[in-house]
């Protein structure tokens, strides 16, 4: 091993230790994760101003991924037990199931009408910028990426129709699900274990012994996954440190340089798409300050690991304890928000790549119908993605062909897809969060003094 690389893991390692041995017992996971957010950065700064480019870094970074990414697998292991077990328990609780259809009809709502709202906002802030793909030259690592694209994506999305979408989404084999090796796995989960919340309903009324006997086994389980997942989540600020000292370290000045003013633009639409969560709370007479201050370590963490996937459980998490919203309507709003409606990939994204190439083709990007059209197609295509595995990617090589324009700029923006796709998965996480605490306080069941965090 290099030298130079051991230094740095020694180095990573201590401000490990330090993390762990600053702590005070009474500051709150927003603190700790904070912290780890802003040393990460240092770090990361550290490592670029002193390697810049060099393969130290590469290697470096190897090794600290030990932590960044196994935090992440390590949510990733919780996700489907958490998921399974906190809708069942939710279900069984429901006193009528047509509790259920109010819950799944509210949540997916909003977030089909804050992704519509994004693509609009997509749409605006692009045309106000005045950003167009032409001109944009297509290098080396472009050039793979739309050969990659056109390889591996494009066979999926082509063979993507309505009945076939919709069939995906019911659970097949449980088992196989519970995996996760399905695109649509999660929402196969949440099927399933609705289903079986309904029928431990049904046994309930029947068979009053072991429907009480079932009762108590949900509710043993839900308290040992539980348990797990907050085990799970006092490495978060560990992890964000490590994912936030690569990402600091790995980024290219250059190609943000280059790409600088759409950055910008992303930017400022998802900033925009904040706001339209905020004054969503605020309709539901929900403070949007004290919100984001207890989300905020799921922001982060989403932030930094890209994955609204990985987010999931300290958003059902994030929901139930800080936010006072039913475990039920937390994983409803957690799961789907993870699938279907994210408003930074499927819905801002897209939208803003549809009006940069949309001139190269003779289409005006301000016709008012034709951006009509856009938003439909990004709402509807917003559920789409999640019969592809999801993400910015495919919900760009959705929209583009539907919209019938080319998909070449999807590869052309590789060098900062990283940089947009952080902010993009916190606005999905936060889209799913604001979805879940709307829908508890719009049909009166959320606890409007939750347990705080410490």
């Amino acid at each position: 091993m290099n030298t130079l690389v051991l230094l740095n893991i020694i180095v990573f390692v201590l401000l490990l230790a330090g993390l762990f041995f600053t702590y005070r017992k009474d500051w709150s996971l927003s603190k700790k994760v904070l912290i780890g957010m802003v040393v990460g950065i240092f770090f990361g700064l550290g490592l670029k101003t002193v390697y810049g480019d060099s393969p130290v870094i590469e290697h470096s970074i190897a090794w600290i991924n030990l932590v960044g990414n196994g935090y992440v697998q390590l949510l990733q292991m919780v996700i489907m037990p958490l998921i399974f077990v906190s809708i069942l328990s939710a279900v069984v609780k429901l006193h009528q199931t047509t509790s259920l259809g109010k819950i799944s009809v509210l949540v997916i709502g909003i977030l089909l009408i804050t992704t519509a709202i994004a693509a609009l906002v997509g749409a605006g802030v692009t045309n106000l910028f005045g950003l167009s793909a032409e001109g944009l030259v297509q290098g080396t690592k472009e050039a793979a990426r739309l050969a990659t694209i056109q390889s591996q994506y494009i066979g999926q999305v082509t063979d993507l129709d309505v009945p076939k979408l919709l069939l995906s989404l019911f659970p097949q084999n449980p088992f196989a699900d519970l995996t996760g090796v399905r695109p649509t796995a999660i929402i196969s989960v949440v099927i399933f274990s609705a289903f079986l919340g309904v029928a431990a309903l049904k046994l309930m009324d029947k068979d009053t012994v072991n429907g009480e006997r079932i009762r108590h086994g949900i509710e043993a389980l839900q308290a040992l996954v539980i348990s797990l997942v907050r085990l799970v989540m006092q490495f978060t600020p560990y992890g964000v440190l490590a994912l936030m000292t690569k990402m600091v370290a790995t980024a290219n000045l250059a190609d943000i340089v280059k790409l600088g003013e759409f950055l910008i633009a992303s930017y400022l639409g998802l900033a925009i798409m904040f706001l339209v969560h905020a004054l969503l709370l605020l309709f539901v007479r929900v403070n949007p300050i004290d919100f984001f201050k207890k989300v905020f370590p799921v922001l982060t963490f989403a932030f930094t690991s890209r994955s609204s996937a990985a987010s999931i459980p300290l958003n059902i998490e994030a929901q139930t304890k800080q936010l006072g919203v039913p475990e039920g309507i937390a994983s409803f709003s957690a799961s789907f928000g993870a699938t279907i409606g994210q408003n930074g990939c499927a819905g801002l994204y897209p939208a803003m790549l549809a009006v940069m190439v949309a001139p190269t083709v003779g289409i005006n990007p301000l016709d008012p119908l034709w951006i009509a059209q856009l938003v439909v197609v990004v709402t509807l295509s917003s559920i789409g993605v999640a019969g592809v595995g999801g993400g910015a990617t495919f919900a760009a090589l959705i929209v583009l062909p539907a919209m019938g324009l080319p998909i070449t700029l999807v590869a052309l923006l590789i060098s900062i897809e990283p940089l947009i796709d952080m902010g993009r998965t916190a606005l999905n996480v936060n889209g799913s969060m604001a979805a879940g605490t709307a829908t508890s306080q719009l049909l009166g069941v959320r606890n409007p003094q939750p347990d705080n965090d410490a």
